[in-house]
């Protein structure tokens, strides 16, 4: 029986793990891919206070390192549903591992959205991408697109323009939501193309991708990539959880800067809660939140440290 039973080891669920830790609680935290979350695939990071500059893989084993050393307890698990039993949560893995805890903070994060076209899926791992950091050295030398005007986009765009040989950059609009001095720095790549106020319609290729089709401005154009590298946005992994939660429209949890949920012991924090903003620092300060505000309800509910 643990006190504290995190799901999720992104930014989020690891400072929930060390807040907690620090509090006198016991601490599980279930990761199902790689601890860190997205961020561990960013290939820089310049926006996280106290570092200049510094790799999502170096920020991501940092805090995990941090977390354990705090006493966390870490396992690489699926965690597949959620048994309320009066005050006790059980967490049921997909491997038939079960864990009890007190109180439970979803920190599931969220996986990437995909454009919804026809052979995407068939053409992914042949061409198609979500994650530039995995996939972009294969495309050196290469034609390549990246879809998408946010922050992860433009990175991912700046990443490939290192190696490939051309990099189309489509996005929707004519201007893009991301850091200005991430835009600014791709209109400075000579092998950079920005293709706005366009769309992907359509993926060509037979067994591997050899371009896409644009439709822009009410025109159509072919681009002849070999790599298309979706960052459109992601989807809250919260399926799961729904009988303990509010989800808006979007499948996030509606739950407000406070991170509580509709059922008791139960939190939420990161990318899969309902929020304006989806950064980094955003991200940690959610698990800071959650697990103050699960020590208290511990602590209210005579939930004392277990050894």
């Amino acid at each position: 029986m643990y006190d504290v039973i995190i799901i999720g080891g992104g930014p989020a669920g690891l400072t929930a793990a060390v807040y907690a830790r620090r509090a006198g609680k016991s601490v599980l935290v279930l990761e199902k891919d790689a601890f860190g979350g997205q961020i561990a695939q960013s290939p820089r990071v310049e926006n996280y206070p106290g570092f200049a500059s510094i790799s999502g893989a170096e920020l991501a084993d940092a805090m995990l390192a941090q977390a354990m050393e705090q006493g966390a307890e870490v396992e690489l698990e699926e965690a597949s549903a959620v048994r309320v039993d009066g005050g006790v949560k059980t967490v049921v893995c997909a491997s038939g591992a079960a864990f009890e805890g007190r109180a439970l903070i979803l920190a599931a994060g969220a996986k990437p959205r995909m454009l919804g076209l026809a052979r995407e899926a068939e053409l992914t791992g042949s061409g198609v991408s979500y994650c530039a950091v995995c996939d972009g050295a294969f495309y050196k030398d290469r034609a390549v697109a990246v879809v998408g005007g946010g922050s992860s986009a433009l990175q991912d765009a700046l990443l490939l323009s290192e190696t490939c040989a051309r990099v189309y950059l489509v996005h929707r609009r004519d201007s893009f939501r991301g850091e200005q001095a991430l835009a600014d720095a791709l209109r400075a790549r000579m092998n950079v193309e920005f293709v706005l106020n366009a769309r992907v319609t359509e993926l060509l290729g037979a067994g591997e991708l050899t371009g896409v089709t644009v439709e822009q401005e009410g025109g159509t154009r072919t681009l002849a990539v070999e790599g298309l590298f979706v960052a459109v946005g992601t989807e809250p992994e919260l399926a799961a959880f729904a009988p303990l939660l509010r989800l808006d429209a979007a499948g996030c949890a509606d739950a407000g800067e406070d991170c509580l949920t509709p059922t008791a012991g139960v939190f939420v924090a990161g990318d899969c809660r309902k929020k304006a903003v989806r950064q980094l620092t955003t991200a940690t300060a959610d698990g800071a939140v959650a697990a103050l505000a699960a020590v208290e309800w511990l602590d209210r509910a005579g939930g004392g440290a277990t050894p």
